[in-house]
């Protein structure tokens, strides 16, 4: 099996996708998608409802394995390593390249219980370790103070902001160089997506944030780099004031502007 540190990025690109199709069944989902992904930046994906940004950001880590009828080809790397190779380790992997969807899903255990849930996977069993890294991953996902002292509780007794926040804790309790976010703020109250909103800023300087959004707005106030879809294909993707500002491709400016979508 592929060792963890086959995953490590050492270039400027964390991602690259050369020649991905996608298939559900018959359906072809994803067009030759060519893209790569800055290290330590955050890349929005936009564009209309069922246009592939969730079927890619899920091919990125092997979520779509889960689906029947999926059928990928073409080259997905992490780093240097072709994440579609057959002796790629999946459970490696997905620690490498961390998935916060769209809905909260605490599992039904303690705050605690939550963010030590994947150390405890890879081994760690010591408390004062697991402590450390329960602390530091809910200070890292900047809610420390408000569950510091409820730690014990369920974790489903926090409020869908919060639960959002524990979510992206778990995720990076066990140190992902990728975090994918699908839609993280759409369920959420607009002080919630401001939260997530800041907190995505500051993982950015530790990570590769990836985040599909249907918020241009949002994706105008803290994306690093923009791509567009429509109908499976990925029209354009550029630094993000230059798709804003003046986008390439007419279907881009007809997205952007509201004349389509």
């Amino acid at each position: 099996m592929k060792k963890i540190e086959d995953f490590e990025i050492k270039g400027d690109i964390a991602v690259s996708v050369k020649e991905m199709n996608l298939y559900y069944g018959s359906f072809h989902a994803l067009r030759s998608i060519y893209m790569d992904f800055p290290v330590k930046k955050l890349t929005a994906l936009i564009g209309p409802s069922g246009c592939g940004k969730s079927t890619l950001i899920k091919s990125l880590n092997r979520m779509n394995d889960l689906v029947e009828g999926c059928k990928i080809t073409g080259e997905i790397k992490v780093g240097n390593t072709n994440i579609y190779d057959k002796k790629c380790d999946l459970p490696r992997l997905r620690k490498n390249v961390g998935m916060v969807f769209q809905r909260p899903n605490p599992l039904a255990m303690s705050v605690y219980d939550n963010v030590a849930y994947g150390p405890r996977t890879f081994g760690i069993r010591k408390k004062d370790e697991l402590d450390s890294i329960v602390e530091h991953s809910l200070k890292g996902a900047a809610m420390w103070e408000e569950v510091k002292d409820r730690l014990n509780k369920s974790a489903l007794g926090l409020s869908g902001g919060q639960q959002q926040r524990l979510c992206i804790a778990r995720a990076l309790a066990v140190q992902p160089q990728i975090l994918l976010m699908d839609e993280p703020t759409s369920a959420l109250d607009p002080i919630s997506t401001g939260k997530i909103e800041e907190l995505c800023m500051e993982l950015k300087k530790d990570m590769t944030v990836i985040m599909v959004t249907h918020n241009m707005q949002q994706a105008f106030r803290i994306a690093d780099y923009t791509a567009y879809f429509l109908l499976g294909e990925m029209i354009e993707m550029d630094e993000t004031k230059k798709i804003f500002s003046s986008p390439v491709d007419k279907r881009t400016d007809d997205y952007i502007n509201g004349r389509f979508g």
